[in-house]
This record gives structure tokens, C-alpha cells and sequence, in this order.
């Protein structure tokens, strides 16, 4: 391979990447961040967590694996949190790549027929890729096509694993899952997988995902959870089944092979999560700029955004992209550009990430200084 050549393809074709420096963005409102309650910066409850104890006699480091490490009691205190709130079993993962990467292959095997929606996370493609499995895609959110895929697979006799997301990071909208428990009921023997990345925190009942507000909770066989984004911590889990666990420990590579995160940190997630449980307060007022921001938006935007704490400014450029993020980064706001292959050629966006720490004046502030600018 050419890597100048490639290099600089990137840069003609306006896909090239940095890491942005702390010191440039640092100062401005954070439109990029994942931090959907707000829970990064607040100093009162690190402030507490260290007055607790819990991290006093808690290592920096497991300095081994699950399997391996001397140190169990922090993993096993936050898995049973966990699964007092999802009744059901609990496996920690180390991020939420390292779920979807390692889990897909795990509980599948060579007569399992993978159905994704078309837009789930890069980590969920890479699981599928890594169990080998037959898979095709199903048009975003079309539960028609999905279930004409479920007939026409279904005679082969393979197994089915149905995967979506329940709130899409790229564009901010909702799987449909009560048509998916709906689907289950019609086809038994199908599983379903769903990625709560984005609703953990921020939507159902305590902030435990859409898949505990549906109407059948235990319709979803798998469900992932990522620590690093409205939990300000680090880290992942998995609900399911005892069964499903247990082969997860025994066959989820990412599992088995990797250090496992730091007690430290399992702590810190045990505490914050105890905290989210009663959040409803930062949920409303997340709720209320969205709103605030779909309405601002849907006059300049070419979809209707969604009220969602996630909303696409879709520009359809790679250029115009990058050159309207720096257009805002100079009146004092960080809304980085999303681009190929991040989403698909033809929709570059400004993907607009709200946050409870956030004011009803920030997102005027957004929403004027788009308007100037397009």
C-alpha cells in the first residue's frame, strides 16, 4: 500500500482526520461529547465518591483478566446492580467495542443467519464480520423488509439473530421495538440484540434504555450497555440470560484476552450508576432542549431533525462539513464534522450532541449562529 497515496485521497476528498488539541476546544459549549447528563464535569460527585471510601481500597489496576485477576468483588458488586435492574445476568465488558466485538461470536455459530439494520455501529459490523456468519442488512427501521428477509431466510433452517440499535448515534431517531417484539412473537425461535449505547442514561424508566420502557423487556435477548457516554465512566455491559453469559465467559474472545478495566474505575461506574437511577430531573431538562433544538433546526434542515438529544445537521459535503464546524469553533462552539465512512457518502453532517449541563441559551446560541452561517 501507498500510504501517501492514500493520505492524501483523504485530504482531497476532505476525510482526513486529526486528533483535535484539548487547549483549541477546551473553552467552547462541547456539541461533540457523549456526556448526555452532564456527568463528566460535576465536581460535587467526584467530589463524593472519593468521601465514600469505595475508592480507597480500590486497585488501579486489575493487572490480569476476568478469568485471572485476584480482585473479583468490585465486578461482581456492579454486575448485581446491574442485574437487579434488568433481572437478568450481567457480563462487564472493557468498552463497548470490545461487547459487540467479542459477544456476536460468541453466541453464534455456522448456522446462525445475522439480520442488521443498515446503520448499526461500526463495532456491531466488526462482530459480525469476526463470527463469520451469513448476514445481510435490513433498510433502517423498515420492519417490512426485515420480516420479508425473515421468510425468505427461514427455510434454510438457519438460526436468526436480529441486531439494531435502540437510539442511533449518527442520526438520533428510535428503533421500532415494539414492532420487533411483535415480529418475535410471530417467528419464535428468533434473538434479538440490541445496542442501548445511546438510551443508556438518558431514556426508560431510571435511565435503563428503551428496551425497559417497551412492552416486553425480555423480548430482547441481549442487551448492551456503554458506560463511557451518559455515565461518564468507562466501560460496558451485557444483560442476558445466565445461559448467554456463560457463554459469553466462555467463548467472547474480547472477554477471555483482555486486561480487565481497572477496580477503580468498576467502582466509580457502581457509584454513578446508584446516582442515574434518580436522574429523572436531568432527564427532563435533556428532553426539553431537544425539543428546543428540533424546533430551532426545522426550518434550516433538510429532514425533520428529531426532538432527540442527538440531532443531524445533514450538509452532504466532506468540505462544507469541515468548513462549517470551523465557522462555529470561532463563535465559541465544538460541533465536529461527521463524515465518509463514518455515514454514508452524501449525508456529511454536523451530528449535534445535547447534554443536561447544557442552558436553553447554548442552544439558541447553536441554532442562531447556524442560521448566519447557511
Amino acid at each position: 500500500m501507498n500510504y501517501d497515496t492514500l493520505l492524501t485521497s483523504l485530504r482531497e476528498s476532505g476525510n482526513f482526520r486529526t486528533v483535535p488539541p484539548d487547549s483549541v476546544l477546551s473553552s467552547l459549549v462541547d456539541f461533540s461529547s457523549n456526556d448526555y447528563l452532564g456527568i463528566t464535569d460535576r465536581a460535587d460527585l467526584h467530589a463524593e465518591f472519593l468521601a465514600s471510601g469505595k475508592a480507597a481500597s480500590a486497585p488501579f489496576s486489575s493487572a490480569a483478566s476476568r478469568l485471572l485477576a485476584r480482585v473479583q468483588d468490585c465486578y461482581a458488586d456492579f454486575e448485581s446492580l446491574l442485574s437487579s435492574a434488568y433481572d437478568r445476568s450481567v457480563l462487564t465488558f472493557n468498552s463497548g467495542y470490545h461487547a459487540n466485538s467479542g459477544l456476536i461470536p460468541a453466541i453464534t455459530d455456522s448456522n446462525t443467519l445475522i439480520l442488521a439494520d443498515r446503520l448499526v455501529h461500526a463495532s456491531i459490523i466488526d462482530g459480525i464480520m469476526l463470527s463469520k456468519c451469513r448476514f445481510t442488512r435490513f433498510r433502517h427501521n423498515d420492519i417490512a423488509h426485515l420480516e420479508q428477509l425473515i421468510k425468505r431466510e427461514r427455510p434454510s433452517g438457519d438460526n436468526i439473530l436480529i441486531v439494531a440499535e435502540s437510539v442511533y448515534s449518527m442520526d438520533g431517531d428510535q428503533a421500532p421495538l415494539e414492532e420487533l417484539i411483535e415480529l418475535k412473537k410471530r417467528y419464535p425461535g428468533i434473538v434479538i440484540y440490541l445496542d442501548e449505547a445511546h438510551a443508556l442514561g438518558v431514556e426508560g424508566p431510571r435511565g435503563l434504555g428503551l428496551a425497559m420502557a417497551s412492552s416486553s423487556p425480555e423480548a430482547f435477548d441481549v442487551v448492551i450497555g456503554t458506560l463511557g457516554k451518559a455515565a461518564g465512566s468507562v466501560g460496558a455491559f451485557a444483560a442476558m440470560s445466565s445461559t448467554l453469559r456463560d457463554v459469553a465467559v466462555n467463548k467472547a474472545r474480547s472477554f477471555i484476552f483482555s486486561t480487565a478495566l481497572p477496580p477503580i474505575n468498576i467502582a466509580w461506574s457502581t457509584f454513578i450508576l446508584e446516582k442515574i437511577f434518580s436522574m429523572d430531573p436531568e432527564r427532563v431538562h435533556l428532553k426539553q432542549l431537544s425539543h428546543q433544538l428540533s424546533d430551532g433546526l426545522a426550518p434550516i434542515s433538510l429532514t425533520p431533525p428529531p426532538a432527540s438529544h442527538i440531532q443531524p445537521y445533514i450538509v452532504g459535503d466532506s468540505h462544507k462539513a469541515v468548513a462549517l464546524s470551523r465557522s462555529l469553533a470561532e463563535v465559541g462552539l465544538k460541533v465536529l464534522p461527521i463524515r465518509t465512512p463514518t455515514v454514508p457518502p452524501g449525508t456529511e453532517r454536523l451530528r449535534l450532541s445535547l447534554s443536561a449541563s447544557m442552558s436553553s441559551a447554548d442552544i439558541d446560541m447553536l441554532v442562531n449562529a447556524l442560521k448566519s452561517l447557511v
